[in-house]
């Protein structure tokens, strides 16, 4: 892909508005791909805390949803958002469902993979893989589906 940043790459909104993570730049921008119906749904709340902490510093999180791995976010985006923002208190931007491997993964996804590939090979292995983009739009690190995002604090702060 060729790219020159994460910046270029268009997303679609939940609401199936469109627009350039542009509009991000100079933050410091956590990617993770959710499903809530997910064994590790609870980082959704962790998340939320990280995002009230640290998004007067200039960070934010994107979540996309994905029902890319054992159908664990089969229903519509509407109700999918409804969920986050009443049962984990999400407030962070949650964007359109995407795929996030094979043929017709979302090109984010395809950049964040080749920035970061991960121990086992570039292919995301589950919910909740992380990538974390400097204020610079540079994809820095690449954290695990298992990794706690309350444990992510002292590197978030060391970007802010």
């Amino acid at each position: 892909m060729n790219r020159r940043n994460v910046y270029d790459i268009e997303v679609c909104d939940h609401d199936g508005s469109t627009y350039k993570l542009d509009q991000y730049r100079h933050q410091v921008i956590l990617i993770v791909n959710t499903a809530t119906n997910c064994i590790f749904n609870e980082q959704l709340t962790e998340l939320e805390m990280l995002f009230q902490k640290y998004k007067e510093q200039g960070f934010t999180i994107l979540s996309f949803p994905n029902n890319t791995f054992d159908n664990r976010e089969p229903d519509p985006i509407d109700d999918v958002v409804q969920l986050n923002r009443q049962k984990f208190g999400v407030s962070f931007p949650i964007l359109d469902k995407v795929l996030v491997n094979g043929k017709n993964e979302h090109p984010l996804f395809t950049y964040l993979k080749a920035q970061q590939p991960g121990l086992f090979g570039s292919q995301i292995k589950w919910n909740f893989t992380k990538f974390v983009i400097d204020r610079q739009g540079n994809v820095v690190k690449r954290f695990l589906p298992m990794d706690d995002p309350l444990e992510m604090t002292s590197f978030i702060e060391s970007l802010l």
